[in-house]
């Protein structure tokens, strides 16, 4: 194969993948639909917009609908007082639908969240796109990784306040750059020890990409050391394009001091409203 026919070939597929995260983006009932986002806890109370009174326990999430009031789940419509059982940790769950709205049930740091998403949301309508650096093989880097003995959890602070993530941090990746060393410490996946997701930080934050970091894919090996870091596949947080997405942030330690110019940048709106990275990601 020749190397023109390579890089059509790289080209091809990093265009692919762009598409497919475009694609999901401009689902009706994606990310950039979610209207707000609700902490539950024992006490039963109203939100905008939404019928009933939520709260949570050991049943999960309960509504309680009032005289008229219904919501359709699983095909069919409830009334009255309805649970909808515990939620998992990092779980998303399309649990009701309010008309056009899907009510979310997810579970974020130990905290049960309710997030309507809802088609109308003018955060639809007002964006524009996700652009992306070109996408260069240089960037595709050979890197080692080196597995930790065991699985360690991490606290990892989140993009929306009031939530703090565990994640498990299965080992680090180390590769090189005009000569550096670097390190960046291993995520695992949820229900795949193949994957793991590396976040990190770097010297485009804040100036051509989102400023609280990007996340990137890792395939792990099953047997030896040999890793691909493919940084022109590094993607977005939901958190760059919404305020109700509570992203968990990069760790201290996984800040780069050049500039990966690779993979996507921050996205445009109409409006040039751009996400402010929190605090915790500065």
């Amino acid at each position: 194969m020749t190397q023109t026919a390579v890089d059509t070939a790289f080209e091809t597929a990093w265009a692919s993948w762009r598409e497919a995260n475009e694609s999901r983006r401009r689902d009706p009932h994606g990310f950039l639909a979610y209207r707000a986002v609700h902490f539950l806890d024992g006490e039963p109370r109203a939100f905008p917009d939404l019928p009933g009174r939520w709260s949570t326990g050991p049943e999960g999430p309960v509504v309680e609908l009032a005289a008229g009031e219904s919501l359709a789940v699983g095909g069919g419509e409830v009334t009255g007082r309805h649970a909808f059982g515990p939620v998992a940790e990092r779980e998303f769950r399309r649990a009701a639908r309010v008309g056009d709205v899907v009510l979310e049930l997810s579970r974020r740091g130990g905290n049960d969240l309710l997030r309507p998403l809802d088609p109308t949301h003018h955060l639809r309508a007002d964006y524009v796109e996700t652009p992306a650096y070109a996408p260069d093989p240089a960037w595709v880097l050979d890197a080692v990784f080196e597995r930790y003995p065991a699985r360690l959890p991490q606290q990892v602070r989140a993009a929306v306040a009031g939530i703090e993530h565990t994640h498990e941090a299965v080992g680090e990746v180390v590769f090189t750059v005009d000569g550096g060393e670097h390190r960046l410490v291993v995520f695992g996946r949820d229900g795949d020890p193949s994957l793991g997701s590396v976040l990190f930080r770097d010297a485009t934050n804040g100036v051509t990409t989102y400023g609280a970091g990007r996340p990137l894919r890792v395939e792990l090996p099953a047997d030896g050391d040999a890793v691909t870091l493919d940084f022109t596949r590094t993607g977005n947080y939901q958190c760059a394009y919404t305020d109700h997405a509570p992203c968990p942030l990069p760790p201290a330690r996984n800040h780069l001091p050049f500039a990966v110019q690779a993979g996507e940048r921050a996205p445009v709106f109409r409006s040039g409203w751009r996400r402010v990275a929190p605090e915790a990601a500065r």
